[in-house]
């Protein structure tokens, strides 16, 4: 089953909380989707200042967007002048008084977005996959990860047939439901196709919330 479904989604309510936190009566699909629309803009608006979660607390007509980001002095510019921009940008996709939060990622080598997303980025400069998936494995081992997994599919090296790499080092027990298993997943679009990369990394085990 840990093959099969999200690890973050699997461990709801056990070991992970949701990122986008508020109760709605009615109109739970328009939030939902406004939701999803300031996520992609935020993401799309700074993308490289290394983006690792968007987080998003409603309290009536107030919204709270906390993004966490491996660069944070990207996002929040000169004398917070991007941030002011950013947030009058995702004014004009919500009613609700928005504020944000921007919280640095202490530690990017081990977070499996970050390094889904270098790894794509890399592959884009043509670097040598193999050699890419396995110096963010050393990384991350090095940085405090118990283990990790990195997994890549598509047409790899230019070839005509896709096909699916993966490599694992340390211990990444995915069926387990105490263990903090962190996930990630981004595209690298290269002239053969689009290559998919997913990211697992083990932290340890953690008591259920």
């Amino acid at each position: 089953m840990g093959q099969k479904v999200n690890p973050i989604g699997l461990r709801l309510g056990i070991t992970k909380t949701w990122t986008s936190r508020w109760y709605a009566e009615r109109d739970f699909k328009d939030k939902f989707l406004e939701d999803q629309k300031i996520k992609k803009a935020i993401k799309s608006k700074v993308y490289y200042a290394g983006i690792s979660k968007i987080e998003i607390e409603r309290k009536r007509n107030k919204m709270t967007v906390n993004i966490y980001a491996a660069m944070p002095g990207i996002i929040i510019g000169r004398k917070g002048a991007e941030v002011e921009k950013l947030k009058e940008y995702i004014k004009t996709l919500t009613d609700s008084n928005v504020t944000i939060n921007v919280r640095d990622v202490s530690v990017p080598e081990k977070d499996a977005q970050l390094v889904a997303e270098n790894i794509a980025l890399q592959i884009e400069k043509r670097m040598p996959y193999r050699r890419v998936m396995k110096r963010a494995a050393y990384l991350a081992l090095k940085k405090g990860a118990k283990g990790i997994k990195i997994q890549i599919s598509g047409k790899l090296g230019g070839a005509e047939m896709a096909r699916t790499e993966w490599i694992k080092e340390g211990r990444v027990p995915l069926s387990t439901l105490r263990a903090d298993i962190d996930y990630g997943f981004a595209e690298s679009l290269t002239q053969a196709g689009v290559i998919g990369i997913k990211v697992w990394v083990f932290n340890g085990m953690v008591s259920p919330k």
